[in-house]
């Protein structure tokens, strides 16, 4: 059975001392829940002193973003030797958001996850289409470009390895999420490209998460879809409620 995995991406949330009080909320209220990986990924300015509250807790540490060098003239980046101070063994890689506002290509992704790779990090690449790709037909052209070109010379071993997010854009942050059919067919085309990349056991393997405007009320059914193994939350992370609930939709589907 493949690995069930529930990231929170906080994104440019929280003052440092409401970081540290969910981050303590969070860890009681997955307590006890062990077959389902939760990771929190909090703004960089809070991750030494988040990273602190969760150690020795069953929640893991990640990252929004890591430069592909590990010091130089980089401005405003961070880089992976930092990341590793701060005890951060995930981070997110190529979110809709950096590729839309930061003009993120898909070689910069790609730049960005073997470095990652590389100092031990594990990355959650995001993929996804937007509204005008998906109703123009285009939705699968785009993803199998996205996955190619971000995968591109990255060797995958499945279980422990790189972690994909499908998130279609046109549902981040706007209340309007895949159905389950939806979600599953997505999941189903990325498998299989991924056998056709690298094989059948590795794609097996690999963990698939859905992102796009995942809440308490539509977990349970996105989670029981044979080939969706988690997720990438975005505001429903902010609520120890609503993630907690996500959480416990992951584990009674695993």
């Amino acid at each position: 059975m493949r690995e069930r995995i529930i990231a929170g991406n906080w994104k440019m949330n929280t003052t440092l001392q409401e970081g540290v009080e969910l981050a303590h909320s969070i860890i009681q209220a997955v307590k006890g829940i062990d077959d389902v990986t939760v990771v929190i990924c909090p703004p960089a300015t809070h991750l030494s002193a988040v990273g602190e509250v969760i150690k020795g807790s069953s929640v893991g540490l990640g990252a929004q973003n890591v430069h592909w060098e590990e010091k130089g003239a980089f401005t405003g980046e961070i880089s992976p030797l930092m990341l590793e101070e701060f005890g951060c063994r995930w981070v997110i890689i190529g979110h809709s958001e950096r590729r839309f506002w930061f003009g993120e290509t898909d070689k910069i992704v790609n730049h960005r996850l073997r470095r990652a790779l590389k100092s031990g990090i594990r990355p959650i690449v995001c993929i996804g289409e937007t509204l005008e790709e998906m109703e123009s037909g285009r939705a699968y052209t785009v993803i199998e470009a996205q996955l190619k070109g971000s995968l591109d010379e990255v060797q995958l071993t499945g279980r422990g390895s790189v972690v994909i997010a499908y998130e279609p854009v046109w549902a981040i942050g706007t209340g309007r999420n895949a159905t389950p059919g939806e979600a599953q067919e997505a999941h189903s085309f990325i498998r299989k490209m991924l056998t056709m990349m690298y094989d059948k056991e590795t794609a097996e393997n690999t963990v698939i998460q859905y992102g796009g405007s995942v809440n308490e009320k539509n977990a349970a059914e996105l989670m029981a879809c044979e080939d969706v193994d988690g997720g990438l939350i975005g505001g429903a992370s902010l609520s120890v409620d609503k993630f907690s609930t996500i959480v416990r939709a992951a584990s009674s589907t695993s």
